[in-house]
């Protein structure tokens, strides 16, 4: 039997979520999981539909931390067919007893701005402390297990598994055709899928598209996602006066959402670093390729390992506008989005949670 000890599972949307349920679903192949996560809105009715067998805890934040660690524990105690333990974050793994995991393969996944404190920091410290009962840190790119290598993390503990991604979701004709609507006549079509927070970096994006709509006069762009950032950038696109270019849907029907990515012709998140706050892989844009559509991301973070440079898509600065601007000349001069999008296919066909579960596996 499998184990998951998470605080990021759907129903709940992100990547980290969308991360552990594809790990769950694709573990449960080659044998029983049992997930013990947070409860989230409408989580009775999606748990229905999973195979895994799943505990959810609700209630105060503190509390329900330490009364899902015992319950893990206990679980433990009275089970002895445990091949594997797996946390999704260092806060899942602090509250566990080592001695109750010692002789069983476990896994902690990393993802960048969890880890990122200052080395000698009180929650440096913490992050040591629970990693170090772990057998395997799992980094979800290179940058990111040399950001474990800097905070001081064993290297011989860290193995770069990227994260995995789902077969395209198949969605009806009614999706296709609101798809159809929203976009029109337009070109380019770019969409990003993403919370509204400053490392995400929409700012930069809407100073962009008010200079690419005197060049491409047809331009719309799509932005899926919520946060503390949308007043800020309502303003913005006022003041830019591009209301028309821009579509902002804070929430969207899943399949609607693949409907638009799929209609578009670029996926664009230029991430930047703010504060601590950094990208360790951007499972967005293997999603986005799994359309057949190619991407631009920043380059400070793990955005490398996830688009291959004028291959796949395109690397910016996502600090400079003018690079941002610049690389989305590129992508559609000479019709170069059709060829990264064919080959950003192909690419993300090396990410199916097929292939990247047994690279888990391999290591129990």
């Amino acid at each position: 039997m499998f184990i998951i000890s998470t605080r990021n599972f759907p129903p709940d949307i992100g990547g980290m979520q969308n991360l552990m349920g594809g790990l769950a679903n694709a573990l449960i192949n080659h044998g029983p999981v049992k997930v013990f996560a947070e409860k989230s809105e409408n989580f009775e009715k999606y748990d229905n539909t999973l195979k895994v067998e799943i505990e959810r805890f609700g209630g105060v934040k503190l509390l329900r931390k330490y009364r899902k660690a015992n319950r893990v524990v206990e679980f433990i105690k009275n089970n002895q067919n445990i091949r594997s333990i797996f946390f999704d974050h260092w806060k899942s793994a602090e509250k566990i007893n080592s001695d109750i995991i010692k002789n069983i393969p476990t896994f902690c996944l990393i993802h960048a701005k969890e880890i990122n404190h200052p080395k000698g920091s009180l929650l440096n410290k913490r992050v040591l402390n629970s990693i170090n009962k772990i057998k395997y840190v799992i980094s979800n790119s290179n940058f990111t297990k040399n950001l474990a290598l800097q905070i001081g993390i064993s290297e011989q503990k860290v193995h770069v598994i990227h994260p995995g991604c789902n077969n395209p979701i198949k969605f009806e004709k009614n999706f296709q055709n609101k798809a159809e609507e929203i976009y029109k006549d337009s070109f380019p079509k770019i969409i990003t899928v993403a919370r509204l927070d400053k490392r995400k970096n929409h700012q930069n994006i809407f100073m962009c598209i008010r200079n690419l709509k005197e060049k491409f006069p047809k331009i719309k762009y799509v932005s899926i996602g919520d946060g503390e950032e949308k007043n800020n950038l309502i303003s913005l696109i006022k003041e830019l006066k591009i209301e028309k270019q821009i579509v902002f849907l804070s929430k969207a029907d899943e399949k609607l959402k693949c409907a638009l990515i799929k209609n578009s012709n670029l996926f664009l998140m230029p991430s930047i670093i703010f504060k601590k706050s950094v990208e360790g892989f951007g499972i967005s844009f293997i999603e986005a390729a799994s359309y057949g559509v190619a991407s631009i991301g920043g380059k400070d973070g793990g955005a490398k390992d996830a688009i291959i440079n004028e291959k796949t898509g395109l690397i910016c600065d996502g600090n400079d506008i003018n690079s941002i601007y610049k690389n989305i000349i590129k992508f559609f001069e000479n019709e170069n989005y059709k060829k990264y999008g064919e080959n950003a296919l192909s690419f993300s066909e090396n990410f199916n949670w097929n292939k990247i579960v047994k690279k888990y596996l391999n290591l129990i």
